[in-house]
């Protein structure tokens, strides 16, 4: 029998075999690695990491329904186009009778401006009309939740409202457009979405 005694090594502790198993817990692990993606609990890149998402609406509010998303249309162009209608009634009354419905055009086209720009300076201000407020949904950017402030804003007014000035081709482009999002997946994007990068989300 071996009468030797262990070594002390450097530090003056016993040498410790390199198979033996370790008696005590070990350093602790490492945290993982930051995700270089994430930005906050709406902000998280709705794309998921650079191998894609396993669930495309990971880290985004729920979407508004369809539905909901109708009524506040409905809301909006009443709100708009009835006071518009009202004041232009006067004089486009006269015009639309000598001209054989010229001025109904004329009136049309200034209602659809009108509702441009009211849509366009809501959305920008708070990515809201006043029939999204009342629906509880709003517009939100498809990269960041954040409000469309500005260019994506107008865009997606102006892709919604201009194109129906063209007589005929207008209204085909309309309809084709607002059925866009029953078909989209996984975000029910209209085309004026598709153009502007945005959503339409549900509001708590």
């Amino acid at each position: 029998m071996s009468t030797e005694q262990p070594q002390p090594g450097p530090g003056g502790e016993p040498e410790r075999d390199p198979a033996a198993p370790t008696d005590g817990p070990g350093l602790p692990e490492a945290p993982p690695p930051a995700d270089p993606y994430g930005a906050g609990p709406y902000g998280a890149n709705p794309y998921g990491g650079a191998g894609g998402a396993v669930d495309p609406l990971a880290g985004m509010p729920p979407l508004a329904s369809l539905g909901r998303r109708l009524l506040a249309r409905i809301i909006d162009a009443v709100l708009v186009g009835i006071p518009v209608t009202l004041i232009l009634w006067p004089a486009m009354g006269d015009y639309e009778f000598n001209d054989s419905g010229g001025g109904s055009y004329a009136q049309q086209t200034i209602v659809l401006l009108v509702y441009f720009v009211y849509e366009g300076l809501m959305l920008s201000a708070r990515g809201q009309t006043v029939g999204k407020i009342l629906m509880r949904v709003r517009v939100a950017m498809l990269a960041d939740g954040a409000v469309p402030r500005g260019g994506p804003a107008w865009t997606r007014a102006g892709v919604y409202s201009l194109p129906q000035i063209v007589p005929c081709f207008g209204f085909l482009f309309w309809l084709v457009n607002v059925l866009f999002c029953t078909r989209d997946k996984p975000y029910r994007q209209c085309l004026h979405d598709k153009a502007a990068k945005t959503v339409v989300v549900s509001v708590p």
